[in-house]
């Protein structure tokens, strides 16, 4: 099974979480047990699972990928991106998380985000389901 999920972002540098519309998908497929693929094709976006408790993590986790990767320093990239490129790449494209008994195995406190390097945007991402 692979459906598509659209996006949409408001602010340059974002973590959103997508927890909620990648359990319900699972629930409304009716998945027992298996894994989820979740992806997304933009090279200045990616997936991550972290903490989705506090929302003062997610504020730390911009901050300070900010800080390591600056809007401006020199790149040579002609459209001005460079710096959602390289965050793209250290936190990458895809997550794969099992699913069992209709549930994602995470642990408590985990959500998973969609990461925006170079918004606001419409993005989508992929949801990969390779049921047992």
């Amino acid at each position: 099974m692979l459906k598509k999920i659209r996006v949409k972002t408001n602010r340059r540098v974002e973590l959103l979480d997508i927890s909620q519309q990648i359990k319900s998908l699972i629930k409304e497929e009716k998945i027992n047990n298996g894994i989820a693929i979740i992806y997304t094709p933009h090279t200045t976006a990616a997936i991550t699972i972290n903490e989705h408790a506090d929302p003062d993590v997610v504020a730390d986790i911009i901050s300070e990928i900010n800080k390591i990767v600056p809007f401006s320093d020199g790149y040579q990239h002609f459209e001005g991106n460079s710096a959602a490129h390289i965050k793209s790449s250290l936190f990458g494209p895809s997550e794969t998380i099992i699913i069992e008994k209709g549930k994602l195995l995470m642990g408590r406190w985990q959500g998973i985000f969609f990461c925006e390097f170079d918004g606001p945007r419409n993005r989508e991402l992929y949801v990969k389901i390779i049921e047992d």
